[in-house]
């Protein structure tokens, strides 16, 4: 019989070692907070659950003393509770949505100031603001989705056409007021006409006026600003008709390089004078004709449109067509007039007029 060996101390250390794994914790799951109510609000204010409802929803038939409408505001704002839109939108069949299709294209410093404007005034009147982008629909589509959000009016800057069938759908579905900006009217909508054609007609007969003939009209490069371009030359041509006078398009991008190439052939297209759309490419266009040695307005006239602060800052100063555009205020408080009356008839507004102001680019 062979005696096994002994096993060495060694030996015994290269024994595995058992590992003890760690006994899982069951983590407690995370309890939601429950949703404050109006009832919540009214046993903490000590205060009926329609009086609660009165405050809240600043419903101004019911007379409710200051104190009372303090201590509901305290006890709402204690407990986190806000109304809800969709069931206050039930009470009330409709919502107090006005819905602005967000713009796409870079409209400009002025229409940005319109258009906010309008904002805060329907906001003082108790509406809720909601902008939708709407990029790529068509009106129908656009309606549909409109819809959906059951607007209490629609005002549609222009970039959706909107058809007959689309402010139609609109209305069955509550919005009582629907109203267009731009230079047709459609069936059924309160149309506010902001006809761009009057901007270039300005300022070409502004620059005939100065004796130039030969006049280019710059068309911006940047996606969607034919809405308001294409109108603009049309404008131009209308007022070069029977003159004699030659109307050139010019596509330019908003950037130095294309303001510069176009700089640099300008003597070989051989024109005295530019509308540059706005301001904002005219005093790129005109910083480039300068730097390329032509001068302004000794080569070149210039016009612009907006009439914005930093035009009159530079020099030459800059001539341009000041727009007469309605208040935003003005605007809010038709959306009112038509949402407390949907009946009456679709009214057509002129939205804007134009003047030339001459300085020294022209």
């Amino acid at each position: 019989m062979i005696p096994f060996p002994e096993r060495s101390a060694a030996h015994s250390a290269e024994r595995p070692v058992p590992v003890e794994r760690p006994v899982p914790v069951e983590r407690p799951v995370p309890v939601e907070r429950p949703v404050p109510t109006s009832a919540d609000v009214a046993r903490l204010a000590g205060v009926s659950r329609a009086t609660v409802s009165y405050v809240l929803n600043n419903t101004s038939s019911v007379r409710i003393s200051e104190p009372t409408r303090r201590k509901v505001r305290e006890a709402a704002e204690r407990l986190g509770y806000v109304p809800h839109a969709a069931a206050r939108s039930l009470r009330a069949g409709h919502t107090g949505i006005v819905l602005l299709p967000a713009a796409h294209v870079p409209v400009g410093p002025l229409y940005s100031a319109f258009f906010n404007e309008l904002q805060w005034a329907l906001r003082r009147l108790g509406y809720t603001v909601v902008q939708y982008g709407s990029l790529g629909m068509d009106g129908d589509t656009a309606a549909r989705a409109w819809a959906e959000l059951r607007p209490v009016a629609v005002v549609s800057l222009g970039e959706i056409a909107l058809t007959p069938q689309g402010v139609d759908l609109l209305k069955r579905s509550g919005a009582r007021a629907v109203i267009t900006l731009g230079p047709h009217r459609v069936a059924g909508a309160h149309a506010l006409v902001m006809d761009q054609r009057e901007i270039g007609s300005t300022a070409v007969a502004h620059l005939l006026g100065r004796g130039r003939a030969r006049i280019g009209v710059v068309m911006p490069e940047e996606p969607g600003l034919d809405l308001f371009a294409d109108p603009r030359l049309a404008g131009a041509r209308t007022a070069a008709e029977g003159t004699g006078a030659r109307i050139e398009p010019l596509p330019l991008a908003y950037e130095e390089e294309s303001a510069a190439a176009l700089a640099a052939r300008w003597r070989a297209l051989g024109l005295d004078a530019v509308f540059a759309y706005n301001d904002e490419y005219a005093m790129l266009l005109m910083r480039a004709l300068q730097d390329e040695g032509i001068g302004v307005p000794e080569e070149t006239a210039v016009i612009g449109a907006d009439d914005l602060l930093l035009g009159r800052l530079l020099r030459p100063r800059l001539s341009t067509v000041r727009i007469d555009m309605v208040t935003g205020q003005r605007l809010a408080e038709l959306v009112h007039r038509v949402v407390r009356d949907p009946d009456g008839e679709p009214e057509r507004h002129d939205l804007m007029g134009a003047r030339a102001v001459h300085r020294e680019s022209t």
